[in-house]
């Protein structure tokens, strides 16, 4: 019986994570097939205070980025950017076609219902850093974020 319950506290904790002034709600990263080199990772972002996000890191990945999608001329581009701003009190959406955290030279296929741990780093106004550790359990090639209201 125990076990059941067990499962259910780990994936509550990584469905909602908190730090000091950070809330990350419904983290996930999406699986890739085999071969694949590059996927992104997913989440709502709140904090309590004005703050930036401005590196991610995962174990599962050599190269760990925070990038932008966006339109120029019609076509659809990628790029790295140096941070995303966190508004105190706002929501801040990454997801699929918009800001998200690149994971690239993956040095595995990431399975759905693998669990990828990632660590975002925090800049506060003063330009002190904290990290957060997050879990991003794997979701299908086809998954879009579901969240609760």
């Amino acid at each position: 019986m125990r076990k059941p319950l067990t499962t259910a506290l780990l994936l509550a904790a990584s469905l909602s994570v908190s730090a000091q002034q950070l809330t990350v709600t419904e983290p996930w990263v999406r699986a890739t097939v085999p071969q694949q080199k590059a996927t992104g990772a997913f989440m709502h972002l709140r904090s309590d205070a004005d703050v930036r996000l401005v590196a991610a890191e995962s174990p599962v990945a050599g190269v760990v980025e925070i990038h932008e999608m966006s339109m120029q001329n019609d076509v659809m581009k990628m790029s790295p950017i140096s941070g995303l701003d966190l508004p105190a009190g706002q929501d801040v959406e990454l997801k699929p076609g918009g800001y998200h955290v690149m994971l690239m030279d993956l040095r595995q296929q990431v399975k759905v219902g693998d669990e990828v741990p990632l660590r975002l780093v925090i800049e506060r106004r003063d330009g002190s850093r904290t990290s957060m550790d997050v879990v991003a359990p794997a979701r299908p090639l086809n998954a879009r974020m579901q969240m609760k209201h």
